[in-house]
């Protein structure tokens, strides 16, 4: 007998195993199957034979004999990769993800819709320049091309929501182009807090934590710098691209290499988009970062909401009703309309007003697709022409070229203010706070070849002190400016790699100024309270390195909520939410180098008292050995699947993290739980195969490739990777053929 159970127990032991590789094996097909094809041929509608090599990161390298080919190529391949990424994100800007993710996505996509984008998408499509339009129409057919070749096989991600995409169009193109317009536009909703906060409080210390600048902004703004010859080894220029988004997996960008006659360019652009939008072409290489020039004004309206009509200089309007469906999945559809005034349309209301928001790109004429135009050019001239062109998102692009000339373009369309700032809402009636159009290309800030040979940018307000129209924007205080600054003025001769590691540079100029102004408070006051003492021996002497292993940058971080929130109260007592604008570093700096009179009595007590209750506070959060505390398990990051991470037993497969990284949005690694270095880019003129670039994760959305997630590595150690562009690599090739 126990013979028999010995063999039934094998025997089921046995089937089990079967049975559980049979099903492993299943779920391997099924996620693996629809992975891109890389190599052999494929029948496509190309007018000659175009190849696609994937080099050992999975990038794409097209070469073609016509541009249309080869951005029938990208388009093809890219879809290969990130076609869910691609349609989530023109679902995302279009208010349509309730369709297939069911009522719990309706708030995303009902503020989706206030920006109206599938609109003002269908519309540029419409009126979009002939030569624009048939590089876009080339690239939607590759898409389509791999929608068409893949039914029944697209990425599980489709199968798991239980739908089949709809075909590309020109107008998703534009659709993710106006989904970054919109993520890079402004925070009205700053405006609105800082209303409240003049209504009930102190009107001076108000406006104080809201400034447009703080006096020691470096020129000009954003986040990518730019080095002449004069200070590196090759005596050839050097540009640094980090632009900092949120945390995406797949990554926000996409890696692609380009040629075709007349077409040789390579670096990232966003899924959906054709060419590419950060890079280098075989004479001039570009970063773009955002300018964060304010482009959306709220109104307070004299509206009746049951009838539509407004009052607007005078006259009475009736405003546009629009009236749309939302798809639910599971549910029907649900009704939205919203009232659209001269200004925009209804997003929300504030002290018995309705409130309607103005947007850039809703009021701009569109003026084709300038990225095709800026891949080709040769120079400064053909750079900026391009530029021109460019009605969106507002930026700043950093320039260098093989001539040894290096440069600055603000671009976009920012809206002309006179007598305004729209910091808050503005009068809708009396029609005497409109923008008057859109500010000249020709009278947007340049720099070319200055004499200092830097050029460095972080966010902060570039813009010069007698700027001849209003400067509006939510940008950010000046301490990574300065310190990227700092650090390339300290050397004569820079290398790519040191650029890299100057990408990676955690040193925050502004969480050491608090400590140290903490630490002085506690001894001049002689303080006999033993937290605050304490808290002043921890910091004392600290190097400002946001290093994720040390305690000192996690007491420093809880320092400045207690100080944040202490200066918030003092401006306004009765406002419930702490100001949390990018400036607010930058006005503490002033405030507590600057110590006006009105705002505390007594300085040093504020910072004494304020360093003992983070100091009580941090043991709270993570004991009372101060000497175990760890930055990192403050400033922890997760980069999730948008579905994976669903599904608990399996998310740590697909996610990254949770793991702490040092920096802080102060530092030039502005690393933190939301945001971080969304891609780094170091273009070495001298020697274009010397250039490097690294996305955070990996060029492939496929949770099996064994590109999803294989650039992380070696993205938190601070390392890249070569980007070969004179000599395509070895690789698998893939060959459409016609």
């Amino acid at each position: 007998m126990t013979r028999i159970l010995w063999k039934l127990n094998v025997a089921v032991g046995a089937l089990v195993v079967v049975t559980a590789l049979l099903a492993l094996g299943a779920v391997g097909w099924w996620v693996w199957r629809p992975t891109p094809q890389t190599s052999g041929s494929l029948q496509a509608p190309v007018a000659a034979e175009t190849s696609i090599t994937r080099d050992s990161l999975g990038v794409p390298h097209i070469r073609a004999a016509s541009l249309a080919d080869a951005l029938f190529a990208q388009g093809f391949a890219t879809a290969q990769d990130r076609f869910w990424q691609m349609d989530s994100l023109r679902r995302l800007a279009a208010g349509e993800l309730s369709e297939v993710a069911g009522k719990a996505a309706l708030p995303l996509d009902t503020k989706a819709r206030q920006f109206r984008m599938r609109r003002i998408a269908n519309e540029w499509a419409r009126r979009m320049p002939a030569a624009d339009k048939s590089g876009l129409a080339a690239y939607a057919r590759g898409v389509n091309h791999y929608l068409e070749t893949h039914r029944g096989n697209y990425p599980p991600e489709f199968t798991v929501m239980g739908y089949d995409p709809k075909p590309w169009t020109i107008a998703d193109t534009l659709l993710c182009a106006l989904q970054m317009n919109r993520t890079l536009s402004g925070h009205y909703e700053s405006d609105i807090q800082k209303a409240r906060m003049l209504a009930a409080g102190d009107k001076a210390r108000v406006e104080y934590l809201f400034p447009i600048r703080v006096g020691d902004e470096p020129q000009p703004g954003s986040n990518s710098w730019v080095v002449s010859g004069d200070h590196t080894s090759s005596g050839k220029p050097l540009l640094a691209n980090d632009p900092h988004l949120e945390w995406t997996m797949p990554a926000t960008w996409h890696m692609v290499h380009l040629q075709a006659p007349g077409y040789h360019v390579t670096g990232v652009t966003l899924p959906g988009l054709p060419g590419v939008v950060i890079g280098h072409n075989e004479r001039i290489a570009w970063g773009i970062t955002a300018l964060q020039f304010d482009n959306e004004d709220l109104y307070a309206e004299e509206l009746d909401l049951r009838t539509g009509r407004y009052r607007f200089q005078g006259e009475e309007r009736v405003a546009v009703r629009e009236i749309e469906f939302m798809g639910v999945k599971g549910e029907r559809p649900v009704e939205v309309m919203q009232l659209v005034t001269v200004h925009g349309p209804v997003i929300s209301s504030e002290g018995g007003k309705p409130l309607t928001m103005k947007w850039g790109p809703a009021f701009s004429e569109l003026n084709g697709f300038p990225i095709f135009d800026l891949n080709r050019a040769a120079d400064w001239q053909q750079f900026r022409d391009a530029l021109s062109r460019l009605r969106g998102p507002n930026i700043n692009v950093t320039y260098a070229d093989v001539d040894g000339n290096t440069g600055w373009q603000l671009v976009g369309q920012l809206p002309q203010r006179e007598g305004f700032d729209g910091s808050v809402p503005l009068d809708g009636a009396s029609g005497k706070q409109e923008w008057k159009g859109f500010v000249p290309f020709e009278q947007l800030p340049a720099y070319y070849n200055p004499k200092s040979g830097i050029l460095a940018t972080a966010n902060q307000n570039g813009f010069p002190e007698k700027t001849p129209f209003q400067v509006s924007g939510f940008f950010a205080s000046p301490h990574r400016a300065k310190q990227i600054v700092d650090r390339l003025s300290s050397k004569p001769k820079w290398t790519a790699e040191e650029m890299l590691r100057l990408q990676t540079d955690i040193y925050s100029s502004f969480y050491k100024f608090l400590a140290d102004q903490a630490v002085q408070a506690v001894e001049h006051r002689e303080e006999k309270n033993p937290m605050a003492r304490e808290a002043a021996a921890l910091l004392k002497g600290w190097n400002g390195q946001m290093d994720a292993s040390k305690p000192q940058p996690f007491l420093a971080a809880i320092l400045y909520q207690h100080l944040r929130r202490a200066v918030s109260e003092r401006a306004c007592p009765k406002n419930t939410n702490e100001v949390r604008t990018y400036m607010v570093p930058g006005a503490l700096t002033k405030l507590f180098r600057e110590r006006p009179a009105g705002w505390f009595d007594n300085y040093d007590l504020l910072l004494a008292n304020e360093l003992s209750d983070a100091m009580e506070e941090a043991k709270r959060i993570q004991g009372r050995n101060a000497a175990k505390w760890q930055y990192g398990r403050m400033n922890e990051l997760t980069i999730a699947h948008p579905i994976a991470t669903r599904i608990k037993w399996i998310a740590p497969y697909f996610n990254i993290g949770p793991v702490p990284v040092s920096g802080s949005g102060t530092s030039i690694n502005a690393a933190t739980p939301r945001l971080g270095p969304s891609m780094r880019f170091i273009a070495d003129v001298s020697d274009w195969d010397h250039s490097m670039m690294n996305l955070p994760t990996g060029e492939s959305g496929h949770i099996f490739s064994g590109h999803y997630k294989d650039q992380w590595e070696a993205y938190a150690a601070g390392r890249s990777y070569p980007m070969p562009f004179a000599k395509v690599p070895e690789g698998k090739t893939l060959v459409l053929r016609p």
